[in-house]
């Protein structure tokens, strides 16, 4: 990426502020300003237009339809604005919601229009985009000007004694001749220090002014806040119903695939075993005996399957008794570690649980670690699960992983899942879920 401000490049002997005037972001920034001053004269000349057109016909029909394609317009030179961000600033910044008409027709429409707060941002965007882009245009253009003017200075003074019958660049003068004249070699070196000290703070001067215009575009002409939380709200409600359909899906193969294929086969032997009770009894006792076992198995297999529903131990003591229990079903040794606290509400204390669940089966089956840490503590209002191994690392959050979908998950619900894992390890995990007692 071509930077004047990133770090400097491995080999490089030049330093990042001499680099920085000649660097392509920053010529690309300053391209923006300059188109500043006729975009803004575009927009607002636009704005007041439509704006005072269809104000003023608001005592008739018209004015609602005129002021509504006014805002469509608005919306279309937003667009206009936000590909120019993004192509010379590299701000990409989401296009606003699209405006929904709640009845089909052309006043839908326009009532639409009307109430949405983006179009109203982008009539903002143009009325206060005006003076400062004159601002903008009007500083960058000296602040280049001059200081490339006085950098240079030394190599086109001799024009003044050449054409203007004057030594050099005139500081003050009374009108006959007498005056102040950059003309000296003490005074050469002064100026010439001046315009390099300006062209090498060009760059930062101009990113500061482009910072101004990035809060504009983000602010005005981008989605809303409260549009991007219903947006992540509806991603995360979808995340959420996936994974209950996931979860049903799974139970419901658990139980067709073992208990219930289980007790179909015990209800088959004990009806032999019932054939068998007058020919052969003790061939029935014996039948009767192996069904007794596979009853017991049965049970225990609605246990798992309970328990991985919800654990009765998180419901009865907590969340530090169920991890110690989970940690002591764990094919690699794990020390827990849970920091006395009241409990949090019992959907994060499950959460908690199954993400917890989840990561030391990561441990167990991918890790070949030695040995493993389960800390659990609250931080502010945050509930922390850290989830630590000596193995091979290597774990990633990629498309495809298991660690992806736990994230989507811990997402849906406010959460965050953190992966520290270098190759050769070791692993740390962390995960963030919000506090809710």
């Amino acid at each position: 990426m071509d930077s004047a401000y990133a770090p400097q490049h491995r080999g490089s002997r030049v330093p990042v502020g001499l680099r920085a005037p000649f660097s392509g972001r920053t010529w690309r920034e300053t391209l923006y300003l300059f188109l500043n001053l006729p975009m803004a004269m575009v927009m607002f000349t636009y704005t007041v237009t439509v704006v005072s057109l269809g104000a003023g016909l608001l005592v008739t029909f018209l004015g609602i339809p005129v002021l509504a394609a006014g805002l469509a317009g608005a919306r279309g030179l937003g667009a206009l604005e936000r590909a120019r961000a993004r192509a010379l600033l590299g701000l990409d910044v989401a296009d606003p919601g699209p405006v929904r008409a709640a009845k089909p027709g052309l006043m839908g429409w326009v009532g639409a229009v009307l109430k949405s707060g983006a179009s109203w941002r982008h009539v903002v965007y143009g009325l206060l985009h005006f003076p400062w882009g004159i601002f903008s245009f009007v500083c960058t253009l000296t602040f280049w000007t001059v200081g490339w003017a006085l950098l240079s200075y030394p190599l086109w003074r001799w024009a003044f004694p050449a054409y203007v019958d004057q030594p050099g660049l005139q500081l003050w003068g009374d009108g006959q001749g007498h005056g102040a004249f950059l003309d000296g070699p003490a005074e050469l070196a002064v100026t010439g220090g001046v315009g390099l000290l300006m062209v090498l703070a060009g760059p930062w001067v101009v990113r500061g002014l482009t910072q101004v215009d990035r809060v504009m575009v983000q602010g005005l002409l981008g989605p809303s806040t409260l549009a991007t939380r219903v947006e992540e709200l509806e991603s995360d409600r979808g995340v959420v119903v996936d994974t209950a359909a996931a979860d049903l899906r799974r139970i419901e193969r658990d139980l067709h695939d073992g208990a219930q294929a289980r007790l179909v086969a015990l209800a088959m032997d004990l009806g032999l075993a019932r054939e068998k009770l007058d020919e052969d009894p003790q061939a029935a006792a014996k039948m009767v005996d192996e069904a007794h076992g596979e009853v017991k198995i049965a049970l225990q297999e609605l246990r798992d399957l309970a328990r991985g529903i919800h654990p009765a131990i998180l419901t009865d003591r907590g969340l530090g008794p169920a991890l110690s229990a989970l940690a002591a079903r764990c094919t690699v040794p794990v020390t827990v570690s849970v920091e006395a606290m009241r409990r949090p509400a019992a959907a994060i204390e499950g959460i908690a649980y199954f993400t917890a669940s989840e990561l030391l089966q990561n441990v167990s089956k991918h890790s070949c670690a030695g040995s493993a840490t389960l800390d659990v503590w609250r931080s502010e209002d945050r509930l922390m699960v850290l989830v630590a191994d000596d193995g091979r690392g290597g774990a990633h959050t990629g498309a495809g992983t298991g660690l992806a979908g736990l994230a989507e998950r811990l997402a849906a619900v406010d959460g965050l899942l953190l992966v520290d894992s270098p190759d050769g390890g070791p692993t740390r995990i962390t995960a963030e879920l919000p506090w809710r007692g």
